[in-house]
């Protein structure tokens, strides 16, 4: 059975830090691509980062870029997402997603987590 059990999230200040981990099981992570989603109160779910199956290449939606990193540890099936410099629009549930090797900034993705909390608070 495939999960994917996210972590991190938390009530935090404009401006601060936090990062956010997602422990793969159940599939071969080393042949999965992974992305993170977010969204927010009455939204839809938006793309937010995306890494391929090997790390060699990365996606940011435009509002992220220079302030998020996202980074995959193949030992630990883990994928992170680094978030800097937060700002109360980054308020939202963070889902963590799965599909094999190629990445994808749609909503396109085999299995999903059940998602993290993420409020900034002005």
């Amino acid at each position: 059975q495939v999960q994917l059990r996210e972590s991190g999230g938390g009530l935090v200040q404009a401006g601060e830090f936090l990062r956010l981990s997602c422990v793969a099981s159940g599939l071969p992570f080393n042949n999965y691509a992974m992305a993170w989603f977010r969204q927010a109160l009455g939204k839809e779910r938006e793309f937010v980062a995306a890494i391929s199956w090997n790390g060699g290449s990365t996606s940011y939606t435009d509002s992220v870029k220079g302030r998020f990193t996202i980074s995959r540890n193949h030992h630990e099936n883990t994928v992170y997402l680094q978030m800097g410099n937060l700002q109360p629009e980054d308020t939202a549930a963070y889902y963590c997603a799965a599909r094999p090797f190629r990445m994808v900034e749609t909503t396109d993705y085999d299995y999903w987590g059940q998602g993290t909390q993420v409020t900034v608070a002005s």
